[in-house]
C-alpha cells in the first residue's frame, strides 16, 4: 500500500496527505452516475498526485471504451472529452507534474491496448496539451498561479459542437468560486430556473479536436 504522507515536513507545510484508494472510490461512489458520465466536469483544488482524478478518468475511459471501442475516430473523440472534463490544482509543482504524467500513462496504456501501431502521436500530444491546461500550479486558497509572478488561475472549458469540432473558453477560476460563495444562483439547472452565467475572458473559434493546440 502506497503512503499516504511523503515526508513529515511537507505535512507540517502543506498539510499534504494522500486519500487511500479504498476512500477514494468510496467518496466518488456517492456521485457514481457522474462520474461515469463522460461530459461531467470534475475539479480537485488539492489534487496532490491525482488519486482522484484517475479513478475518475478510469471511470471514464471504461464507459468510452464500452461504448466506442469499435471505432477508433469515435474512441478518441470521446477519450478527449472524458480527459478535458478533469482540472486539477496543487501548489507543490512535483505534484502537478507527477499528476500529469500519471494520467497520461494512464490514457495512454488503454489508447495503445485498443489500437496498437494504430494509435495516433498527434492525439497523444493533444491528451498531453489537454492535462497541461487543465492541471494547474496554483494555490487554491489565493486563487493564483504559484511563479514569481502570480497570476489569476484561467481554466478553460472545452465543449464538443458537432462530430469533431471543439470550443474553448476560457474562465477565471475566482470569479466562478466567487459566484459559489456569494449567489443564490446555480450554475446549472435542468429545471428551467434562473441560473448564473460566467462570462469567459477569452473565446477561441471552434477547431478540430487534433488542432486545439494551434491556436493556444
Amino acid at each position: 500500500m502506497a503512503s499516504q504522507v511523503v515526508s513529515k515536513k511537507r505535512v507540517a507545510d502543506h498539510g499534504e496527505v494522500y486519500t487511500r484508494e479504498r476512500e477514494v472510490n468510496a467518496m466518488l461512489d456517492l456521485v457514481k452516475h457522474e462520474t461515469q458520465r463522460i461530459e461531467s466536469r470534475f475539479l480537485e483544488p488539492a489534487c496532490g498526485t491525482g488519486n482522484f482524478l484517475i479513478e475518475v478518468l478510469n471511470r471514464k475511459l471504461q464507459v468510452v471504451e464500452t461504448r466506442y471501442k469499435r471505432s477508433q475516430s469515435d474512441y478518441e473523440r470521446y477519450a478527449f472529452i472524458a480527459v478535458s472534463s478533469l482540472y486539477g490544482i496543487d501548489i507543490l509543482q512535483d505534484n502537478i507534474e507527477a499528476c500529469r504524467q500519471r494520467l497520461f500513462e494512464y490514457f495512454d496504456a488503454q489508447y495503445t491496448r485498443l489500437f496498437k501501431g494504430k494509435c495516433k502521436e498527434a492525439f497523444r500530444e493533444i491528451v498531453r496539451f489537454l492535462l497541461r491546461k487543465n492541471l494547474i500550479h496554483g494555490d487554491a486558497l489565493s486563487l493564483q498561479t504559484v511563479e514569481k509572478n502570480p497570476r489569476p488561475i484561467i481554466f478553460s472549458e472545452w465543449s464538443a459542437i458537432n462530430t469533431s469540432k471543439i470550443k474553448r473558453r476560457d474562465f477565471v477560476y475566482a470569479e466562478l468560486v466567487s459566484h459559489a460563495s456569494l449567489s443564490e444562483l446555480p450554475l446549472f439547472s435542468d429545471l428551467g430556473e434562473e441560473v448564473f452565467v460566467p462570462r469567459p475572458v477569452k473565446e477561441y473559434p471552434p477547431v478540430h479536436y487534433l488542432r486545439i493546440a494551434d491556436v493556444d
